[in-house]
């Protein structure tokens, strides 16, 4: 039987008007260095975010959004950030920042499958 795999995670926020401190989870990002998983999922409702603020740039949070995944998957075009070890940008990506988009604090858990545990998450966190 396989043990369990500590992991940790963050809730992917937008913050519309970062000065009013509203904020909607739209996605999740999840951490398990024994797995060797990095990985962040996000769904974005436009009516909802809208909303909060009719201000909103779609299209820029979207792209930044798209960003934060490439980072998380250090795919092409992810740019410097995308060329460290999958740690060193769980925690960049998790920062404490004053920006639209935002993460929660991070939290630990066990899990058997990364994966897995990422889709539930958002499931119950997101959706």
């Amino acid at each position: 039987m396989q043990g369990k795999f500590l992991f940790e995670y963050a809730v992917i926020r937008v913050m519309p008007r970062v000065e009013r401190e509203e904020f909607i989870n739209v996605g999740i990002i999840l951490f398990c260095a024994k797995q060797k998983f990095l990985k962040s999922v996000f769904a974005l409702e436009e009516k909802r975010i809208k909303s909060f603020s009719a201000e909103v740039d779609l299209e820029e949070l979207k792209e930044n959004l798209n960003a934060f995944e490439r980072i998380s998957m250090a795919a092409k075009g992810s740019g410097p950030i995308g060329l460290y070890d999958q740690a060193s940008r769980f925690r960049w990506l998790t920062a404490t920042r004053s920006t639209v988009v935002q993460c929660s604090k991070v939290h630990p858990g066990f899990c058997d499958d990364a994966g897995e545990t990422l889709f539930r998450l958002h499931q119950e966190l997101v959706l």
